[in-house]
């Protein structure tokens, strides 16, 4: 069996993978656009989709590793991610691309709460910040890696529309196999069947918490949603520049530097960590509007670098914040409502904004969206100035925070 250090680090580069796969799709929109003659509204239903299936796996199987452990939701996971990516490899239309994002979702969302309570599990219990911390930089590294990976396998190898998938099996069959030597990390609990019904359910003393990082959480996934749904027809509006590489390179640039963000900040507390990141989102979106409405290059770079940085820290302060909180027995449940809301604010904003594009035009479209999300950032900040005003964490809640190396 593995160590336990061994397969922390495992569970990071399964979410990794995950998110490489799930980011790998958007570069290819402009080319299935072109082969199958399809717009902007069925892009971001294709994108959608594979928001609405993980959003499914999440409530119906987002708690079930808290009951039969990690292991077996990973192993069903990964075979489902796998049976997605040959779905992707035949596909042959429209119809192909719904189903296979679809798959792929589901096989995401069941396995996205037994990942992030499996980091818990198991990091070394003197470095209570790793888990949040590769779980979080996981996710973005993995998104940045898998728009920019498979925009260079379009530019410069064969078959672009199938290359960057069969690597993906082959990397999902080796990882597979690492899981099958993963000593199990929970003990589990009964309730395995009642735990299948469709809910997502908090503990009540959770719930204040979970109220006030809400804004956060939507204004940042929505800003992920639309850079990977119609971030690339937007970079060729602003740049000019239809290469694969470049519109890979610029859901790069809102991952890459969401993973900085993370770093940088890591030693913060998780409530200052949500402050910096929604105040960043807030500049880096304002920068990004002026960048599309005066076409500048410039400013829509910079904008969407620091909208990035601000994703990152925000996401890394939430996931922190509730890992603290929440008990053992708990976390699968507590990652899965988070994931929940996440994946919500990825996919429906992404399908009214695809929508919006057809009739408004794109730089309407993308102004609105830049308004809205900014408004659900300065929300954030005034939740989190009364949080912290407040005093809101109960003595016994935050005598465990305290034990946990002053995580919040």
């Amino acid at each position: 069996m593995l160590s336990r250090g061994t397969s922390f680090w495992l569970l990071g580069a399964i979410q990794l993978l995950l998110l490489f796969a799930a980011g790998a799709p958007s570069p290819l929109y402009p080319l299935y656009q072109a082969e199958w003659g399809f717009g902007p509204t069925a892009v971001t239903l294709v994108f959608a989709l594979y928001a609405f299936g993980l959003l499914a796996a999440l409530l119906v199987v987002g708690s079930l590793s808290d009951h039969i452990g990690r292991r077996p939701v990973l192993i069903t996971s990964l075979l489902v991610e796998i049976a997605a990516m040959v779905v992707f490899t035949e596909a042959a239309g429209l119809g192909w691309l719904l189903v296979a994002r679809g798959i792929q979702g589901m096989a995401t969302g069941a396995a996205m709460g037994a990942i992030g309570a499996g980091l818990i599990d198991v990091q070394p219990s003197h470095k209570p910040r790793l888990g949040p911390l590769v779980g979080g930089t996981s996710i973005l590294v993995g998104l940045a890696l898998g728009g920019l990976g498979t925009g260079v396998l379009v530019r410069y190898a064969p078959a672009p529309t199938t290359l960057v998938y069969l690597v993906l099996i082959a990397a999902f069959a080796i990882i597979l196999a690492g899981v099958l030597f993963m000593p199990e990390t929970t003990e589990g609990r009964p309730g395995a069947l009642s735990s299948l019904l469709p809910r997502a359910s908090l503990p009540r003393r959770l719930r204040p918490h979970v109220l006030v990082i809400t804004p956060s959480l939507v204004a940042l996934w929505a800003v992920g949603g639309f850079h990977l749904s119609l971030g690339p027809a937007l970079t060729t509006a602003v740049l000019g520049e239809r290469s694969t590489v470049v519109t890979g390179a610029v859901i790069a640039v809102l991952t890459g530097a969401g993973a900085l963000g993370q770093l940088f900040l890591q030693r913060a507390t998780p409530l200052r960590i949500l402050s910096y990141g929604s105040a960043t989102l807030i500049a880096g979106m304002l920068i990004t509007l002026i960048g599309v409405a005066a076409t500048s290059p410039a400013a829509y770079l910079i904008g969407t670098a620091l909208a990035g940085f601000g994703y990152g820290a925000s996401f890394l302060g939430a996931m922190r914040s509730l890992a603290a909180r929440a008990e053992p027995t708990e976390r699968a449940a507590a990652f899965s409502v988070m994931f929940l809301i996440s994946y919500l604010a990825f996919g429906l904003p992404a399908v009214v904004a695809g929508v919006s594009a057809t009739r408004l035009g794109l730089t309407r479209t993308a102004g609105g969206y830049a308004v809205a999300v900014i408004a659900l950032a300065l929300l954030a900040l005034i939740g989190l100035y009364v949080q912290r005003r407040r005093g809101t964490l109960q003595p016994a809640e935050a005598s465990r925070l305290h034990s946990a190396h002053q995580s919040v």
